[in-house]
């Protein structure tokens, strides 16, 4: 009778245990323990690291930038940053935070950043989700039933989902600057919107429209989940982990020598706007910040790159970053152009309260701004050369940042470096191969280093006829140069030679020991002068 109880508990725990495995969250970014790590990989770097002594040089130029924009756009008061990596290399002011009793603004002086709140709300989201305690795939309605009365466009509509808040696709309208007003309603307001009915502009996940509803219900989501409510979430496990002191929610708790005072420009003057007070849509825009603590969230957000194995000290996992830094929903704008002016077509889209656009050279900017009756703030940061911009403004819906000067300060005045990718073991080794081959067409190398698609897909006879051709035309070999990687098992490499160039790209196969699956050679001659 004992043995029996016993063995009706262990199944019962076991039962117990499995159901527990089937209720978690499909997409848990949890570590596998049972993984192992590359020994060899070796991350991107600077190759000559100097960024800091660069961007510090721009003080004053960034100073006068600052000053004469604050005074075209009649700002009363600009703080503004520059972050390299993890320290706040620049910072400064200009003109006033309190018109009244003429308070100077500083990099100390705290500002309402409105919607730089949104990348916040979903950090708490990714780190739920990471924790296993919800899935991005999980319809709203499981956390706030509410949702699942709406009225729908279409009948092919999917369920609003998680993610559809994060990325703005859930098909709620535009709602600037009507959200904006809404920042100190109760959650009672926010969910008898929805109870009672809310409309759509769109299809779920059928297009990107900007809504703070989505990112005041995520909001709602990171309270019930987390059991706490919401700002003080954001609090105990983003603010202070990353040593925030000085970040508020109500403008109330801020000191009043601190604080930063809201106004708008009309007929030819500023005029006082009304703060407002905290509440359900604090998530969408409510956080009230300095430069000198927000320097250390771009330092954070910059900090997931490149991928690593240095120790992830969070307070949420380098690759749940890089996710909120990945477009979900991108767009093309064929006539964009980049810093200098000039014609250069850009893929932009939204993460996770982040904007994200590459430009056709290549260049690439994560942003996201932030207006709100009597503020106007904007970040942006550089994952590539490891730097970040911010700045905030006291005026209505104000652009605090001249980014478009800046960036040509930094990327063509100074002109800062990138991280460059080293070349990994296995590329060095198959280059010297490769080379090897491609010589002497010798069949124990081939045999070592060919994939097997390689000569299905262009006969051994055709590529040799090829590469000898093209040596006899580049004559005497003077120098080979370092294979430059595309990624780790991918790259090319010049060999010059009397007569001109001769490239050499080849990609290798996922086998545990990589072979050559591809491989191109081609010459260019010397120009004649």
């Amino acid at each position: 009778m004992k043995n029996s109880s016993y063995k009706l508990l262990f199944i019962c725990f076991g039962l117990l245990l499995l159901t527990c495995k089937q209720n978690q969250p499909e997409d848990s970014k949890g570590n596998d323990p049972a993984s192992t790590i590359s020994t060899t990989y070796k991350a991107p770097i600077f190759n000559t690291d100097d960024r800091l002594a660069k961007v510090a040089q721009l003080g004053p130029e960034l100073e006068q930038l600052m000053v004469a924009h604050a005074k075209a756009k009649n700002i009363p008061g600009i703080a503004y940053g520059v972050v390299v990596d993890n320290e706040l290399v620049l910072s400064g002011a200009t003109g006033t935070i309190n018109l009244e009793v003429e308070t100077a603004a500083t990099p100390q002086s705290v500002f309402r950043i409105a919607s730089m709140t949104k990348s916040f709300t979903a950090m708490a989201i990714l780190k739920l989700r990471d924790e296993g305690k919800l899935s991005l795939s999980d319809p709203v309605s499981k956390y706030i039933p509410e949702m699942a009365k709406v009225t729908y466009l279409t009948a092919d509509s999917p369920t609003i989902n998680i993610e559809n808040l994060l990325t703005m696709t859930a098909g709620f309208p535009e709602d600037n600057p009507w959200g904006d007003r809404q920042l100190h309603e109760p959650d009672e307001m926010l969910i008898d919107l929805i109870d009672q009915g809310v409309s759509f502009s769109n299809a779920p996940s059928y297009a990107f429209e900007y809504s703070n509803t989505g990112y005041a219900l995520l909001g709602n989501v990171v309270s019930r989940v987390s059991g706490m409510p919401y700002q003080q979430y954001i609090k105990m496990t983003i603010l202070q982990p990353l040593g925030m002191e000085h970040t508020y929610w109500e403008f109330e708790n801020v000191p009043k020598e601190q604080l930063a005072i809201g106004y708008r420009w009309e007929d030819e003057q500023w005029k006082l706007e009304p703060m407002l007070h905290d509440g359900a849509y604090g998530a969408m825009g409510g956080l009230i910040t300095s430069i000198a603590d927000f320097s250390k969230y771009v330092g954070f957000q910059l900090s997931a790159w490149p991928p690593r194995s240095e120790i992830d000290n969070g307070p949420v996992k380098r690759s749940s970053l890089r996710e909120m830094q990945t477009p979900k929903f991108q767009r093309l704008n064929a006539k964009a152009k980049d810093y200098n002016g000039d014609l250069c077509a850009a893929i932009s889209g939204y993460g996770y309260g982040l904007g994200i656009t590459k430009y056709c050279n290549g260049f690439k900017r994560i942003s996201h701004g932030g207006a709100l009756p009597g503020f106007g703030s904007n970040y942006i940061f550089y994952p590539e050369y490891g730097v970040g911009i911010m700045a905030f403004g006291n005026l209505t819906y104000t652009g605090p940042l001249p980014s478009t000067a800046i960036e040509k300060l930094l990327f063509g005045t100074v002109q800062l470096p990138t991280r460059q990718l080293p070349v990994s073991d296995i590329l060095l080794v198959r280059q010297e191969q490769v080379l090897k081959m491609l010589q002497t067409w010798d069949t124990d190398m081939e045999k070592e280093i060919v994939a097997e698609n390689l000569y299905m897909d262009e006969s051994r006879e055709r590529r040799m006829t090829h590469v000898q051709e093209v040596f006899e035309k580049a004559g005497e070999i003077i120098k080979v140069d370092t294979i430059v990687p595309w990624n780790q098992l991918r790259g090319r490499f010049k060999i010059q030679a009397a007569q001109g160039k001769i490239d050499v790209y080849f990609t290798l196969t996922p086998e545990k020991i990589p072979k050559v699956q591809d491989l191109y050679v081609s010459f260019k001659p010397k120009e004649s002068s």
